[in-house]
């Protein structure tokens, strides 16, 4: 939890029905339908009382059984339960809080992105208590192949929809000898491979000298990414290793904010 956000006292639930919903928990994690011995164990209780909470649940529409095979799973509540709860899904909102408490965490400033008309566009930024070492422009466009979060689009977004301006960016990389960055085609399909590979993406000066960053994928439910979430500062100070303590707390971040948005084991794909 944020240290900027208030603590409250516990509320006193119905004990009853977060037994229960264990029931439909491990049908959302299983994903197939379950013989009652199996669902009652996975939920810690036996057949007998598992029993009666699933015709409970059946009357509500939040189960059902198969009749032939006496299997129980998901109702048609639950699943427009479900589908209500997508619809009404703002990444961007979503991921707010995320960012607040990433920022917290590592103590450096963090970005939301999406992908834009113009490609990687920063939506949201929170810096730390301490002194600002980073400032960032909502609104502003990130290069696709010379910043962490552009990188992060280029490896995970489809590539039909950047393909484009990343051809044009090493256009304009090859006319410049003082950029750095990939050169080729064959360079960039590389080093984007290698980033799908690791889950992150990262640059140590590319794009402003002295100045580190990593950024990491946000997956809807679909499986598509549809934000970056980027952590960047001093160089200097910036712990740049992949194990380091930002990264694996930027992979946390991430994996959480996807498996809230639906994603569940949310695929690396760019295609």
């Amino acid at each position: 939890m944020s240290t900027r956000a208030q603590s409250r006292p516990s509320k006193r639930g119905i004990q009853s029905i977060e037994v229960g919903g264990r029931l439909l928990q491990v049908l959302v994690e299983r994903g197939t339908p379950m013989m009652l011995r199996d669902l009652a164990a996975a939920g810690g209780m036996p057949a007998a009382k598992a029993h009666r909470y699933l015709v409970s649940f059946i009357r509500m529409g939040l189960a059902e059984q198969d009749t032939q095979t006496g299997r129980y799973d998901l109702g048609e509540f639950a699943l427009r339960l479900g589908l209500v709860g997508l619809a009404r899904m703002d990444p961007v909102r979503l991921g707010a809080p995320v960012l607040v408490d990433l920022c917290d965490e590592i103590e450096e400033t963090c970005a939301l992105a999406v992908w834009g008309n113009h490609g990687a566009t920063v939506v949201r930024w929170e810096e730390p208590a301490r002194a600002v070492t980073v400032n960032l422009r909502t609104g502003g466009v990130l290069p696709l192949l010379t910043s962490a979060t552009g990188l992060c689009f280029a490896a995970f977004f489809p590539a039909a929809q950047s393909e484009k301006l990343l051809r044009t960016e090493l256009t304009e990389l090859r006319r410049n000898p003082h950029a750095t960055g990939p050169r080729t085609y064959e360079q960039a399909q590389g080093l984007l491979a290698m980033i799908r590979k690791r889950g992150l993406s990262r640059i140590d000066g590319t794009l402003i000298p002295g100045v580190a960053a990593f950024s990491a994928p946000v997956f809807g439910p679909d499986g598509r990414m549809v934000l970056a979430l980027t952590a960047l500062g001093h160089a200097g100070a910036f712990d740049t290793r992949w194990t380091g303590r930002i990264a694996s707390a930027l992979r946390q971040s991430a994996a959480n904010l996807s498996k809230r948005l639906g994603a569940g084991k949310y695929s690396t794909s760019s295609n």
